[in-house]
């Protein structure tokens, strides 16, 4: 995923279509001087809909598209014609997108499976034809319901990208290397803080033609969630994995303390992500040797744990394993 191709939030200006109005005809023909009432109904004005598409990973798509305007609904007519609705917006999003009222903030729906639609904006009804003003102390009603305005305003799109696993650690820590090496994703790489700049999906091959989808997201900082670094640009990226791989440096020699700070910031962003199933990785362990693992084993927090190396192919199945195993638990 090329870090110009990828966007996880757009603005977007909706406006739905207005209702088309009632006919007031009343029934004239060559054998009917004074008929009754039968004027149809006006037509919906259109939706726009957004629709679950798992073959997107980005709303790229959407990016320059900042008005998106559904056609109004069409008037009623004489015999009871009921106008046409007006065409709807399909918008295709990427399964994890979340919709939002840009003013309040509030969420509207989230698009979670293939498939799957939602209106964003609601187009106007359309107005009743006279005929259902028919009664019997009024015979002939010469009035008919106008339409229904649509409505419109700004809408946001979020993408909160759908993954098994999140790799979650500082800048550096080594997150993209592991993914290049169980997957066949091709992160940037390199020796500085900072060289994912959008977070990178990965499917990584596990025993018995399994596989299962892993998440690099790009590094936090201490207080990531107040904004600094990337800030909480990508922490919502994280809400939709369901195990968070810790992914620390052995050659950090503090394991523990980075790994609280890691946890802190995702307790500060959204507690809930404390209810997540967690695994804490130490990479680059190529670089020690047995006597300063067996020091660092004696203060890590009590969870699974698995001492690799992506650059030397050290426990990567062992590594697999055991995310497999908190997966499916």
């Amino acid at each position: 995923m090329a870090s110009s191709n990828f966007v996880d939030y757009v603005k977007l200006y909706c406006r739905s279509g207005n209702g088309g109005p009632g006919s007031a005809h009343l029934r004239r023909d060559k054998l009917t001087a004074k008929g009754g009432p039968d004027g149809g109904d006006g037509g919906r004005g259109g939706h726009i809909i957004l629709v679950g598409n798992q073959q997107l990973w980005t709303l790229l798509h959407l990016k320059y598209r900042k008005h998106i305007y559904a056609d109004h609904g069409q008037n009623g007519s004489e015999s009871n014609r009921t106008g046409a609705e007006g065409q709807d917006i399909i918008l295709e999003v990427p399964i994890g997108t979340v919709a939002k009222d840009a003013e309040t903030g509030e969420i509207i729906f989230e698009i979670t499976a293939h498939g799957e639609e939602k209106i964003l904006v609601q187009g106007g009804r359309g107005g009743l034809g006279n005929t259902h003003f028919k009664s019997s102390t009024n015979q002939t009603p010469r009035y008919a319901q106008p339409g229904e305005e649509g409505s419109e305003g700004w809408k946001i799109l979020e993408l909160k990208l759908l993954a098994d696993v999140g790799l979650v650690g500082f800048p550096n820590a080594g997150k993209s290397t592991l993914l290049s090496v169980v997957s066949a994703a091709k992160p940037k790489i390199a020796d500085y803080p900072f060289t994912t700049l959008v977070p990178n999906l990965g499917i990584v091959a596990y025993r018995d033609n399994k596989s299962f989808v892993m998440a690099d997201i790009p590094g936090i900082i201490e207080g990531a969630s107040e904004g600094k670094g990337l800030g909480v640009r990508f922490l919502r990226h994280i809400e939709r994995n369901s195990v968070l791989l810790f992914l620390v440096p052995g050659d950090s020699l503090e394991v523990k303390k980075q790994y609280n700070i890691l946890l802190n910031e995702l307790e500060t962003y959204n507690p809930e992500l404390l209810d997540k199933k967690r695994i804490l990785a130490i990479s680059k362990t190529d670089l020690l040797d047995n006597e300063i693992i067996n020091e660092i084993e004696k203060d890590l927090p009590e969870l699974p744990y698995v001492f690799f190396s992506s650059v030397a192919n050290q426990n990567l199945d062992k590594l697999k394993d055991i995310i497999w195993n908190e997966i499916n638990s």
